[in-house]
């Protein structure tokens, strides 16, 4: 595990929001949980645009983006790490609804009691 895995993510809200346009800062290749492509075989390349659909999280420590990468008609999940973003981002983080309902954050938790 590398130095930045050691943040848990969820601690905080998302960096990106659905509907977020972003942008590949590096080749992501099928580590084999895409159907219908080799393992290894590259399924987003550095620069690719798409735009993030949901969030959900691993291993409760980090997010995962479904980024929709309309070009290559495939979605993939990304790490923050792997992505910046393209232009402005949505920012909806005053209304409590914006998140996906899966989603639970320290703020929401907070909130609810």
């Amino acid at each position: 595990m590398s130095t930045d895995d050691r943040e848990i993510e969820v601690y905080r809200d998302p960096a990106y929001m659905p509907g977020d346009k972003v942008i590949s800062k590096k080749n992501i290749k099928n580590d084999g949980t895409m159907a219908g492509k080799e393992i290894g075989e590259t399924v987003v390349r550095k620069g690719d645009v798409g735009y993030v659909r949901d969030i959900g999280v691993f291993l409760q420590q980090f997010y995962i983006y479904a980024v929709d990468f309309v070009d290559r008609a495939s979605i993939v999940g990304m790490r923050e790490r792997e992505l910046t973003p393209e232009g402005p981002l949505q920012r909806r983080r005053d209304d409590p609804d914006a998140l996906q309902s899966h989603i639970v954050t320290r703020h929401a938790q907070e909130a609810a009691e």
